[in-house]
């Protein structure tokens, strides 16, 4: 009897990963429009003069999540509300408007020559790569807890 619990136990394990690993990268390709709002004024507003090359949803099993790819390389993340969680600009910078004020004043008095390449937004908490690869973790409070030089 419990070969056989342990069995189904197995069994049911693997066909719930399955749907897991099934369900993951389902990334498609849609319209600029199409996106949330939000999204959409965010990259008029800060990428104006920037061409979208494409732009995708991942519908997940719990969550939707947008990306959309500019012409000079750069990628932009967003939540199923169209807030953005992921900024990265590898061959230019992220723009000033994009960073909220505590970080920019943090950066300016501490890293004043250094340019912001990437921004990341998780749960309040923001996390930004310098140029010189330097990276700089911040709380819900705006206090640094992390420097990785």
């Amino acid at each position: 009897m419990k070969t056989l619990f342990r069995n189904l136990t197995v069994t049911a394990f693997c066909f719930v990963a399955s749907v897991f690993t099934a369900s993951a990268d389902n990334n498609k390709p849609i319209a600029f429009e199409q996106l949330p709002q939000q999204a959409q004024q965010f990259v008029k507003t800060h990428f104006a003069d920037v061409k979208v090359t494409l732009s995708t949803v991942e519908s997940g099993l719990i969550e939707k999540t947008y990306d959309v790819a500019l012409g000079n390389g750069a990628k932009l993340e967003f939540d199923r509300k169209g807030q953005w969680t992921e900024v990265a600009c590898p061959t230019t910078y992220v723009p000033s408007k994009v960073l909220p004020n505590e970080i920019k004043a943090y950066l300016e008095t501490t890293f004043p020559q250094s340019k912001v390449t990437k921004i990341e937004r998780e749960d309040g908490r923001h996390e930004v790569t310098l140029e010189n690869g330097t990276e700089v973790t911040f709380n819900k409070k705006f206090q640094v807890t992390d420097v990785d030089l």
